[in-house]
């Protein structure tokens, strides 16, 4: 992977409970922040082999194919969007938290250094790994903040922590604070998804809510003649305060 001094200052972390959900959920972001030169990791707790496969095992592969299966296509996804991946294989349905691999998320914030930090929300009924990788990444990002903290590299900044939009919003407390235009690069998104193919009945479902998401960006745009007639959008939700000088 590139290190902190081999682009510009701007790094995005996304980090993601299975192998699939950085591309439905955050995508767009990471094809932007690619757009720009900015550097950007996807740190893949587990392949999503268990609980996110079943394609592959009605199929009859064997849990190793299954795992390379995910891993290969959460690569090329990964490729196409711009950004480096890691994986931790830690496990899904369920993905179990601890000390352990919280200490291996601090590492990755340490040596990553990102200005920005994407995540799962905290709550989320269908999925209990989603809401167990947001607990480990906020707990790590503290860790990696603090300086008697015993891991490799400097103290972590303070990157602003979002939390992208869960398959089911209504049923997590989701609520869209923040939408991301990301018309310039959807067919990059797109092309990203249909990496995918062990979840493929996903394309068109992030496809559609992207649109949704988007004509809800352009009423919210404040005067909105005269943008695109077409306008696809991801919805984030902010953990900490937004710093600035000016309201806007």
């Amino acid at each position: 992977m590139t290190t902190p001094d081999d682009q510009g200052t701007e790094s995005l972390l996304v980090v993601s409970a299975h192998a699939g959900d950085f591309v439905w959920r955050a995508g767009g972001a990471l094809a932007l922040a690619a757009s720009r030169g900015e550097r950007s990791l996807v740190l893949c707790l587990s392949f999503g082999e268990r609980g996110e496969s079943a394609k592959a095992w009605l199929a009859g592969k064997k849990l190793d194919e299954i795992k390379a299966l995910r891993r290969e296509e959460a690569s090329r996804a990964a490729e196409v969007l711009g950004a480096d991946i890691e994986f931790l294989d830690a496990g899904d349905y369920p993905l179990r938290e601890s000390a352990e691999l919280v200490d291996r998320i601090v590492r990755v914030y340490r040596r990553a250094q990102p200005t920005v930090v994407l995540t799962h929300p905290p709550a989320d009924p269908y999925n209990g790994d989603h809401p167990a990788a947001a607990r480990m990444a906020l707990e790590a990002r503290v860790l990696a903040q603090a300086i008697g903290y015993d891991a490799p590299g400097d103290p972590l900044g303070a990157p602003p922590v979002f939390f992208f939009e869960p398959h089911q919003p209504e049923q997590c407390d989701f609520k869209p604070q923040v939408l991301l235009d990301i018309t310039d690069v959807f067919e990059v998104k797109r092309r990203a998804m249909e990496c995918l193919g062990a979840q493929e009945h996903m394309w068109d479902y992030y496809t559609d809510l992207a649109k949704r998401r988007g004509t809800q960006l352009r009423r919210n745009a404040g005067p909105n003649l005269g943008l695109p007639h077409s306008v696809m959008a991801e919805a984030y939700m902010r953990l900490y305060p937004q710093v600035t000088g000016v309201l806007k």
